[in-house]
């Protein structure tokens, strides 16, 4: 019934509501191609009627195709019913080196709007040459052959298929044993045209763990095709044929390695803290972030234990991609710390081994000192005492996200009196249908959910305070802990 009452109100607000949101944006579908394939370049128009630059080449590259589209989607966003019309162009170009797309500019309803410039780095296929006229093969290759204990290095495996080859199954594909190392995703696999093969890259990120040489046993790729031989009394094929064939193996040498270290690579690391005064009991969030060459799939940050001082972080992001055949990574984490007194956030000091100057040096993220403000309240909190072994609490917890509400302009148009009419009926039905549905029983407050509302309102109340402390230890694993649910409750609903 609530979802037949909400159809009719948005019918009938959308018969006079309409978003003003004129604007242009182009993407490409890669910003990094293989030499020889083709990039798609997109540029949609937002908003009223829309007048394209005629575009016949991009950069040096010539058009070699472009078609049109355009769409209208209809949303409902902060109760708001909105109309969004736009027209897209595609364009088809071939880049023969590295360029840059343009800034286009696009006229919208009498008004001028420009895209962003594009970078598009054009690259050679590392696929090795396939002879003569295979069907498929399969090729294994490294990018280093080696490496130190504690190093990572890229295997990809090269499937390669004749472009004029019709599949009836899929392909069956086995993986080459990598037991011996430790393996992360390769990121995204790539696929492009080569001479008269398609070409389907699958990466692997390998970390060396112990020394001594290692052989990476083939991968294996069975292909099924339409059997020829077969037909049925209209003449169809039916049936496969499949053929299949292995990869070569590699030889890998791991090296001990020289010296002890943290990380292996060349990185750099950067940290901020959004604040260094603040109320009692107000988080104090800190950000660290390590990038460069390497691998930080398997690296952890130290943890921070600060008398008196709740500390929780975040699961670690570590974002890794390869780049002209190298492997970088992005590691990110975050840590909120909340008191009710001055403290002090020591610095972290790690190591990492260089191996292309075989030294070792110290990434460091510096010392932080936080001031609490008192307040007569925040006092008065501070001198009650919290139940033992609740100083000190550290929680892996996602922190709390702001959530940023931005108004939406709207442009009311006129309408005609059987538009207005029809909104107001369909109102009054929905009051009175509203009548006859019941009200579903407010599920009890889980305590993670109520954790996350009071804990900005520790120092408004001392019983919120302790109450804050009580759910902290618990989800830490304190059993004694006792949560009055009523009470709890009754917490939660004055902040919601």
């Amino acid at each position: 019934m609530k979802k037949i009452l909400l159809t009719l109100f948005t019918i009938a607000y959308s018969l006079f509501t309409t978003l003003n949101a004129d604007g242009v944006k182009a993407t490409v579908d890669t910003v990094e191609v293989v030499k020889g394939n083709p990039v798609t370049l997109r540029i949609k128009a937002t908003g009223g009627s829309a007048a394209f630059p005629k575009i016949l080449m991009v950069d040096t590259a010539p058009v070699s195709g472009t078609s049109t589209s355009s769409s209208r989607n209809l949303s409902m966003i902060n109760g708001s019913v909105t109309s969004e019309a736009s027209t897209t162009k595609i364009i088809q170009f071939m880049p023969e080196h590295d360029m840059t797309i343009p800034s286009y500019t696009v006229n919208i309803s009498g008004k001028k709007y420009k895209t962003d410039p594009i970078d598009i780095k054009v690259v050679k296929s590392n696929a090795p040459t396939t002879q003569g006229n295979a069907l498929f093969t399969l090729k294994m290759q490294a990018n280093k052959t080696k490496v130190r204990v504690g190093e990572s290095f890229m295997v990809t495996v090269y499937f390669s298929l004749r472009k004029d080859i019709r599949l009836s199954q899929e392909v069956q594909y086995t993986q080459p044993d990598l037991s011996a190392f430790v393996v992360a995703e390769g990121g995204e696999q790539k696929a492009y045209i080569k001479g008269n093969y398609q070409v389907q890259e699958v990466r692997y990120i390998v970390t060396a763990q112990k020394d001594g040489n290692f052989t990476v046993s083939p991968a294996h790729a069975k292909v099924g095709v339409p059997d020829r031989t077969r037909r049925d009394i209209f003449g169809m094929t039916f049936g496969t044929k499949w053929y299949q064939t292995a990869s070569n193996p590699l030889q890998v040498e791991v090296l001990p390695q020289t010296k002890d270290a943290d990380l292996i690579g060349d990185f750099k690391v950067t940290s901020s803290i959004d604040a260094k005064e603040v109320k009692a009991n107000k988080p104090v969030n800190l950000t660290v972030k390590i990038e460069g060459k390497g691998n930080l799939e398997s690296f952890e940050f130290p943890k921070y234990e600060i008398d008196g001082v709740t500390v929780y972080s975040d699961e670690a992001k570590v974002d890794t991609k390869v780049v002209g055949g190298e492997l970088y990574s992005t590691y990110t984490k975050s840590f909120a710390f909340i008191a009710d007194a001055d403290f002090h956030v020591p610095a972290r000091t790690f190591s990492m081994l260089d191996t292309q100057t075989d030294t070792v040096k110290e990434l460091i993220v510096p010392a932080y000192d936080v001031t609490i403000k008192k307040s007569a309240r925040a006092v008065t909190s501070s001198s009650v005492t919290p139940p033992t072994g609740m100083v000190q609490t550290k929680l892996m917890q996602a922190p709390q996200t702001k959530e940023v509400i931005v108004e939406k302009k709207i442009e009311v148009k006129s309408v005609a009196w059987w538009m207005v009419s029809l909104a107001f009926l369909a109102g009054v039905l929905a009051m009175y249908m509203v009548r006859f549905i019941p009200a579903k029983k407010q599920k009890p407050y889980k305590e993670s959910e109520a954790l996350k509302i009071l804990y900005g309102h520790m120092s408004d109340d001392a019983k919120i305070e302790e109450m804050v402390r009580k759910l902290y230890a618990k989800k830490n694993g304190d059993k004694s802990v006792q949560i009055d649910k009523k009470e709890l409750k009754e917490m939660v609903e004055r902040f919601r």
